[in-house]
Protein backbone atom coordinates (compact mmCIF):
# COMPACT_ATOMS: atom_id res chain seq x y z
CA UNK A 1 0.00 0.00 0.00
CA UNK A 2 1.36 3.42 -1.00
CA UNK A 3 0.73 6.32 1.38
CA UNK A 4 1.51 10.01 0.85
CA UNK A 5 1.96 12.68 3.53
CA UNK A 6 3.06 16.30 3.19
CA UNK A 7 4.37 18.62 5.85
CA UNK A 8 7.03 20.57 7.69
CA UNK A 9 8.56 19.82 11.08
CA UNK A 10 5.23 20.59 12.76
CA UNK A 11 3.69 17.58 11.01
CA UNK A 12 6.12 15.08 12.53
CA UNK A 13 4.01 14.23 15.59
CA UNK A 14 0.84 13.80 13.58
CA UNK A 15 2.51 11.59 11.00
CA UNK A 16 4.00 9.46 13.79
CA UNK A 17 0.48 8.87 15.16
CA UNK A 18 -0.90 8.14 11.69
CA UNK A 19 1.87 5.63 10.99
CA UNK A 20 1.39 3.93 14.37
CA UNK A 21 -2.30 3.54 13.53
CA UNK A 22 -1.43 2.21 10.07
CA UNK A 23 0.92 -0.34 11.59
CA UNK A 24 -1.74 -1.46 14.05
CA UNK A 25 -4.31 -2.01 11.31
CA UNK A 26 -2.21 -3.30 8.40
CA UNK A 27 -0.87 -6.53 9.87
CA UNK A 28 2.12 -7.78 7.91
CA UNK A 29 1.23 -5.84 4.75
CA UNK A 30 3.97 -3.81 3.06
CA UNK A 31 3.63 -0.06 3.57
CA UNK A 32 5.41 2.36 1.28
CA UNK A 33 5.32 5.84 2.78
CA UNK A 34 6.25 9.01 0.91
CA UNK A 35 6.63 12.34 2.74
CA UNK A 36 6.85 15.54 0.71
CA UNK A 37 8.54 18.51 2.36
CA UNK A 38 10.45 21.66 1.37
CA UNK A 39 12.32 24.73 2.51
CA UNK A 40 10.09 27.81 2.26
CA UNK A 41 8.68 30.83 4.01
CA UNK A 42 5.52 32.86 3.65
CA UNK A 43 5.26 36.62 3.89
CA UNK A 44 4.73 36.27 7.64
CA UNK A 45 6.48 33.10 8.74
CA UNK A 46 9.48 30.86 8.16
CA UNK A 47 9.08 27.08 8.21
CA UNK A 48 11.40 24.18 8.96
CA UNK A 49 11.18 21.12 6.69
CA UNK A 50 10.32 17.65 7.93
CA UNK A 51 13.62 16.41 9.35
CA UNK A 52 15.64 13.53 7.96
CA UNK A 53 16.15 12.30 11.52
CA UNK A 54 12.39 12.05 12.10
CA UNK A 55 11.94 10.33 8.73
CA UNK A 56 14.68 7.81 9.53
CA UNK A 57 13.04 7.02 12.86
CA UNK A 58 9.62 6.52 11.26
CA UNK A 59 11.24 4.26 8.68
CA UNK A 60 12.72 2.13 11.47
CA UNK A 61 9.23 1.55 12.90
CA UNK A 62 7.94 0.42 9.51
CA UNK A 63 10.86 -1.90 8.83
CA UNK A 64 10.61 -3.42 12.30
CA UNK A 65 7.12 -4.68 11.43
CA UNK A 66 7.88 -5.58 7.81
CA UNK A 67 11.44 -5.42 6.40
CA UNK A 68 10.00 -4.80 2.92
CA UNK A 69 8.24 -1.59 3.97
CA UNK A 70 9.84 1.69 2.96
CA UNK A 71 9.75 5.40 3.73
CA UNK A 72 11.08 8.13 1.44
CA UNK A 73 11.44 11.78 2.44
CA UNK A 74 11.29 13.90 -0.72
CA UNK A 75 12.48 17.51 -0.95
CA UNK A 76 10.09 19.42 -3.24
CA UNK A 77 11.69 22.85 -2.81
CA UNK A 78 12.67 23.01 -6.48
CA UNK A 79 9.16 22.23 -7.68
CA UNK A 80 7.64 24.86 -5.41
CA UNK A 81 10.17 27.51 -6.42
CA UNK A 82 9.51 26.91 -10.11
CA UNK A 83 5.75 27.17 -9.63
CA UNK A 84 5.19 29.17 -6.43
CA UNK A 85 1.54 29.41 -5.44
CA UNK A 86 2.16 33.01 -4.45
CA UNK A 87 -1.46 34.17 -4.26
CA UNK A 88 -2.15 31.69 -1.43
CA UNK A 89 1.02 31.80 0.66
CA UNK A 90 -0.50 33.81 3.53
CA UNK A 91 -3.72 31.93 4.19
CA UNK A 92 -4.19 30.30 7.60
CA UNK A 93 -3.18 27.01 5.95
CA UNK A 94 0.56 26.39 5.68
CA UNK A 95 2.13 26.23 2.19
CA UNK A 96 2.84 22.55 2.91
CA UNK A 97 -0.87 21.81 2.60
CA UNK A 98 -0.48 22.53 -1.10
CA UNK A 99 2.49 20.22 -1.71
CA UNK A 100 0.20 17.36 -2.74
CA UNK A 101 -0.62 19.43 -5.83
CA UNK A 102 2.87 18.72 -7.18
CA UNK A 103 2.52 14.93 -6.99
CA UNK A 104 2.02 14.70 -10.75
CA UNK A 105 5.49 16.21 -11.22
CA UNK A 106 7.27 13.55 -9.14
CA UNK A 107 8.04 10.46 -11.27
CA UNK A 108 9.24 8.50 -8.22
CA UNK A 109 5.69 8.36 -6.85
CA UNK A 110 3.65 5.24 -7.73
CA UNK A 111 0.61 5.50 -9.98
CA UNK A 112 -1.86 4.79 -7.16
CA UNK A 113 -1.23 6.47 -3.82
CA UNK A 114 -3.39 7.34 -0.81
CA UNK A 115 -2.87 10.90 0.40
CA UNK A 116 -3.55 11.47 4.12
CA UNK A 117 -3.49 14.67 6.14
CA UNK A 118 -1.24 14.57 9.21
CA UNK A 119 -4.22 14.78 11.60
CA UNK A 120 -5.84 11.42 10.84
CA UNK A 121 -5.97 8.17 12.78
CA UNK A 122 -6.54 4.89 10.97
CA UNK A 123 -9.04 2.74 12.86
CA UNK A 124 -9.49 -0.25 10.55
CA UNK A 125 -7.72 -1.95 7.69
CA UNK A 126 -7.64 0.15 4.49
CA UNK A 127 -7.19 -2.64 1.95
CA UNK A 128 -10.76 -2.60 0.59
CA UNK A 129 -10.69 1.17 0.12
CA UNK A 130 -7.21 1.16 -1.39
CA UNK A 131 -7.77 -1.69 -3.84
CA UNK A 132 -10.83 -0.22 -5.56
CA UNK A 133 -10.71 0.28 -9.31
CA UNK A 134 -9.62 3.77 -10.41
CA UNK A 135 -10.14 3.41 -14.14
CA UNK A 136 -10.99 6.84 -15.61
CA UNK A 137 -11.00 8.27 -12.08
CA UNK A 138 -8.76 11.15 -10.96
CA UNK A 139 -9.29 10.54 -7.26
CA UNK A 140 -11.63 9.11 -4.66
CA UNK A 141 -12.64 11.32 -1.73
CA UNK A 142 -15.30 11.74 0.94
CA UNK A 143 -17.76 14.63 1.18
CA UNK A 144 -16.63 17.50 3.37
CA UNK A 145 -18.84 17.30 6.46
CA UNK A 146 -19.62 21.03 6.54
CA UNK A 147 -18.53 22.24 3.11
CA UNK A 148 -21.02 20.00 1.29
CA UNK A 149 -23.78 22.34 2.50
CA UNK A 150 -22.14 25.51 1.18
CA UNK A 151 -20.30 24.51 -2.00
CA UNK A 152 -21.61 22.62 -5.04
CA UNK A 153 -24.82 22.15 -3.11
CA UNK A 154 -28.21 20.78 -4.00
CA UNK A 155 -29.47 24.02 -5.52
CA UNK A 156 -26.75 24.12 -8.16
CA UNK A 157 -25.80 20.52 -8.89
CA UNK A 158 -28.72 18.47 -7.52
CA UNK A 159 -26.25 16.41 -5.47
CA UNK A 160 -23.68 16.85 -2.72
CA UNK A 161 -20.27 16.56 -4.39
CA UNK A 162 -17.83 18.82 -2.46
CA UNK A 163 -15.12 16.53 -1.09
CA UNK A 164 -12.70 17.01 1.78
CA UNK A 165 -9.08 16.95 0.62
CA UNK A 166 -7.65 15.29 3.74
CA UNK A 167 -8.11 11.72 2.45
CA UNK A 168 -7.62 11.25 -1.29
CA UNK A 169 -6.96 8.06 -3.20
CA UNK A 170 -5.05 9.44 -6.18
CA UNK A 171 -4.72 8.05 -9.71
CA UNK A 172 -1.66 10.00 -10.87
CA UNK A 173 -1.69 8.84 -14.53
CA UNK A 174 -5.28 10.06 -14.90
CA UNK A 175 -4.44 13.32 -13.11
CA UNK A 176 -1.59 13.87 -15.58
CA UNK A 177 -3.90 13.02 -18.48
CA UNK A 178 -6.54 15.58 -17.46
CA UNK A 179 -3.99 18.15 -16.22
CA UNK A 180 -5.99 18.43 -13.01
CA UNK A 181 -3.10 19.53 -10.80
CA UNK A 182 -1.67 21.77 -13.56
CA UNK A 183 -4.95 23.70 -13.67
CA UNK A 184 -5.09 23.97 -9.88
CA UNK A 185 -1.51 25.22 -9.58
CA UNK A 186 -2.13 27.87 -12.22
CA UNK A 187 -5.22 29.09 -10.37
CA UNK A 188 -3.42 29.24 -7.01
CA UNK A 189 -0.54 31.19 -8.55
CA UNK A 190 -2.83 33.96 -9.66
CA UNK A 191 -5.88 34.08 -7.38
CA UNK A 192 -6.42 33.82 -3.63
CA UNK A 193 -8.86 31.04 -2.90
CA UNK A 194 -10.49 30.19 0.46
CA UNK A 195 -9.38 26.72 1.55
CA UNK A 196 -6.99 26.82 -1.44
CA UNK A 197 -6.21 23.24 -2.46
CA UNK A 198 -9.59 21.84 -1.47
CA UNK A 199 -11.70 24.47 -3.22
CA UNK A 200 -9.60 24.30 -6.40
CA UNK A 201 -9.63 20.51 -6.39
CA UNK A 202 -13.41 20.46 -6.29
CA UNK A 203 -13.68 23.18 -8.93
CA UNK A 204 -11.56 21.45 -11.57
CA UNK A 205 -12.12 17.74 -10.92
CA UNK A 206 -14.26 16.06 -13.56
CA UNK A 207 -13.59 12.40 -12.78
CA UNK A 208 -13.92 11.94 -9.05
CA UNK A 209 -15.66 9.27 -7.01
CA UNK A 210 -17.38 9.84 -3.67
CA UNK A 211 -16.60 7.28 -0.97
CA UNK A 212 -18.69 6.59 2.15
CA UNK A 213 -18.26 8.83 5.18
CA UNK A 214 -16.53 6.08 7.16
CA UNK A 215 -13.34 6.61 5.14
CA UNK A 216 -12.96 10.22 6.30
CA UNK A 217 -14.99 10.83 9.45
CA UNK A 218 -14.65 14.54 10.19
CA UNK A 219 -17.21 15.10 12.94
CA UNK A 220 -17.54 12.35 15.52
CA UNK A 221 -16.41 8.75 15.81
CA UNK A 222 -18.99 6.32 14.41
CA UNK A 223 -19.22 2.56 14.87
CA UNK A 224 -18.06 1.92 11.29
CA UNK A 225 -15.34 4.61 11.10
CA UNK A 226 -12.24 3.48 9.19
CA UNK A 227 -10.34 6.80 9.15
CA UNK A 228 -11.01 9.55 11.68
CA UNK A 229 -9.93 13.03 10.58
CA UNK A 230 -9.51 15.58 13.36
CA UNK A 231 -10.62 18.69 11.45
CA UNK A 232 -11.92 21.97 12.82
CA UNK A 233 -15.65 21.61 13.31
CA UNK A 234 -18.58 23.64 14.52
CA UNK A 235 -20.40 23.21 17.82
CA UNK A 236 -23.74 24.78 18.69
CA UNK A 237 -23.92 24.30 22.48
CA UNK A 238 -23.86 26.17 24.78
CA UNK A 239 -23.06 28.85 22.18
CA UNK A 240 -21.99 28.55 18.56
CA UNK A 241 -18.20 28.06 18.31
CA UNK A 242 -15.49 26.29 16.37
CA UNK A 243 -13.61 23.39 17.90
CA UNK A 244 -10.15 22.14 16.98
CA UNK A 245 -8.56 19.17 18.72
CA UNK A 246 -5.64 17.34 17.12
CA UNK A 247 -4.57 13.75 17.87
CA UNK A 248 -1.24 14.80 19.42
CA UNK A 249 -3.11 16.98 21.95
CA UNK A 250 -3.77 13.90 24.01
CA UNK A 251 -5.23 15.63 27.07
CA UNK A 252 -7.65 17.60 24.90
CA UNK A 253 -8.67 14.41 23.08
CA UNK A 254 -9.61 12.95 26.46
CA UNK A 255 -11.05 16.01 28.19
CA UNK A 256 -12.83 17.82 25.36
CA UNK A 257 -13.72 15.06 22.91
CA UNK A 258 -14.19 12.46 25.66
CA UNK A 259 -12.51 10.07 23.26
CA UNK A 260 -10.53 7.04 24.49
CA UNK A 261 -10.84 4.86 21.39
CA UNK A 262 -7.17 5.40 20.48
CA UNK A 263 -5.56 5.28 23.92
CA UNK A 264 -3.25 2.42 22.95
CA UNK A 265 -1.93 4.34 19.95
CA UNK A 266 -1.68 7.65 21.81
CA UNK A 267 0.12 6.02 24.75
CA UNK A 268 2.58 4.54 22.30
CA UNK A 269 2.94 7.97 20.68
CA UNK A 270 3.75 9.62 24.01
CA UNK A 271 6.39 6.97 24.69
CA UNK A 272 8.02 7.39 21.26
CA UNK A 273 7.65 11.05 20.27
CA UNK A 274 10.93 12.19 21.81
CA UNK A 275 12.73 9.91 19.34
CA UNK A 276 11.66 12.26 16.53
CA UNK A 277 13.99 14.94 17.89
CA UNK A 278 17.71 14.60 17.32
CA UNK A 279 19.70 14.94 20.53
Amino acid sequence: MNILFCGDSNAENGILIAILSLLKNSGSEELHIYILTMYTQSFKKKFSPFSKHAADYLKSLLVEQNPKSTLKLMDCTGLFVREPLVANMSTHFTPYAMLRLYADQIPQLPDKILYLDADVIIRRNLVDFYQQDLTETEFVGVLDYWGRFFFHNLHEHKVFDYVNSGVLLLNLPEIRKTNLFVKIRHLLQTRTVPMPDQSALNHFATKKKIAPRRYNEQYKLQSDTVIQHFTTSFRFWPIFHTLTVKPWQVERVHEILKLHEYDDILTQYLDLKDNLVQN
